[in-house]
């Protein structure tokens, strides 16, 4: 499984509504999953002062990422392939 990273411009998004988002992808990547597409939300990394909000997948491809945010209506602008260097 590959990292994905997804791009959004989330600016003026109320807190309990960014909540409210992750939530979403955490509770719909465990459906895709269960329903036999391996996914899983790592984390995400939001910056109130421009709005950009970055989120980190775990996933065999693109086309699932994508899929995952259009299910759980998180609006994105782009998901490409990333290298997490957390240690």
């Amino acid at each position: 499984m590959e990292v994905f990273m997804v791009e959004r411009s989330l600016k003026g998004i109320p807190m309990d509504q960014l909540a409210a988002a992750q939530q979403r992808a955490i509770a719909t990547a465990q459906e895709m999953t269960a329903a036999g597409t391996p996914i899983r939300y790592i984390r995400s990394t939001f910056v109130p002062e421009s709005g950009q909000c970055l989120c980190l997948f775990e996933s065999e491809g693109c086309e699932a990422v994508k899929a995952l945010n259009e299910k759980a209506e998180i609006p994105f602008n782009h998901v490409s392939v990333a290298l997490d260097l957390t240690p």
